[in-house]
């Protein structure tokens, strides 16, 4: 029997959230029924509600950083119980059968992955997500949280920690390499917490000095604005790494003349517009102009381990659910430290 939530939904596209109802599945074999405690807001949740991406599903009820409580798994369930502490991120879902499936990476499944919101699943019905009271998920692609991690500061770590650790993780990130993130936001301010965690030494890269003070707090041994044309003469050649967490169109090639012989530039943010390259910029010093997604369900589980190891939650700013549109609005204008986080219980 399917169950009806109450969830925060937006009905068209850039119209505001607002309260309604959904369904949610019956409860099948292999599901975990959460009730969902904190969804964060991921400005990944704006750009697929205002349709900034192409076109969406509406309704749309976004949220894919769900932290919360099981309150039934079904008869074939074994990796949780009633009870347990457990995360959703991105992904309910892939055709488990390719070549990336099988390799843990069902976030690069070559028939692609069922995103949390704003997909079909494979019963042809649209997922809706975290803002929500409620979901039911396959036990495949739900996650443990660890004691050590509050649910509300877990909540982002399953998009904003999995999009940052994934790449700190495959370019082997640890003592002896100097990482620079480019923004401290919702992205950023987790790459600079996990990045110093592993051991590098940790630059962030800003337009201003306004949130350096911050950015030194959170494991940055350095801090520079990019706004001041110094800092790329300063800084050429430095980095092994560069994690561009950030929404917007960047001048690439300033930023890949930062980079040492070998070094790589990754972006985790998506902007929507298209950015230009001069190919020189990469020939010149064999660097690498890279992306990166989340990670697959494995990688997800060992960064929140690799959290509760070291101390790490999010930085959060935790909302009732009618203030949804205007966290929106303060996301846009960089206004939140570090990301909002809505009290389900509120809905």
């Amino acid at each position: 029997m399917t169950t009806t939530v109450a969830a925060y939904a937006a009905p068209a596209p850039k119209a505001p959230l607002e309260r309604t109802t959904i369904e949610r599945r019956e409860v099948g074999e292999h599901d975990v029924l959460i009730d969902i405690k904190y969804a964060g807001i991921c400005h990944s949740d704006i750009h697929q509600a205002r349709e900034g991406w192409g076109e969406a599903i509406f309704p749309m009820v976004p949220g894919h950083e769900i932290a919360g409580v099981v309150e039934a798994v079904g008869s074939g369930v074994t990796k949780f119980a009633v009870g347990d502490k457990v995360g959703v991120g991105c992904m309910v879902d892939s055709c488990r059968e390719c070549e990336n499936c099988e390799a843990g990476l069902e976030q690069y499944c070559l028939k692609g992955n069922v995103g949390t919101y704003n997909a079909i699943g494979k019963d042809g019905e649209p997922t809706y997500g975290g803002y929500a009271e409620k979901i039911v998920v396959d036990e495949a692609f739900t996650v443990r949280i660890p004691d050590g991690i509050a649910l509300d500061e877990a909540a982002p770590l399953l998009c904003a920690g999995i999009t940052t650790y994934s790449p700190l993780r495959h370019w082997n990130v640890g003592p002896g390499k100097k990482v620079a993130v480019v923004g401290l936001g919702g992205l950023g301010h987790m790459g600079v917490k996990l990045a110093h965690a592993l051991g590098a030494e940790v630059t962030v890269l800003s337009q201003s000095l306004r949130k350096k003070d911050d950015g030194l707090k959170l494991g940055a041994t350095h801090y520079y604005a990019t706004s001041d044309e110094a800092t790329f003469k300063e800084l050429a050649g430095t980095f092994d790494l560069i994690l561009s967490t950030v929404s917007a169109p960047l001048n690439l090639d300033a930023y890949l003349s930062l980079l040492k012989t070998d070094g790589a530039f990754v972006n985790v943010g998506a902007p929507e517009e298209p950015v230009a390259l001069n190919l020189f910029s990469v020939i010149a010093g064999r660097k690498t102009l890279a992306g990166s997604g989340i990670g697959g369900i494995q990688e997800t589980q060992e960064m929140l381990d690799f959290c509760a190891a070291h101390g790490l939650g999010a930085e959060i700013e935790l909302i009732r659910a009618d203030q949804i549109n205007e966290a929106y609005e303060r996301v846009l204008a960089s206004d939140v430290r570090y990301r909002f986080v809505i009290d389900t219980a509120t809905i």
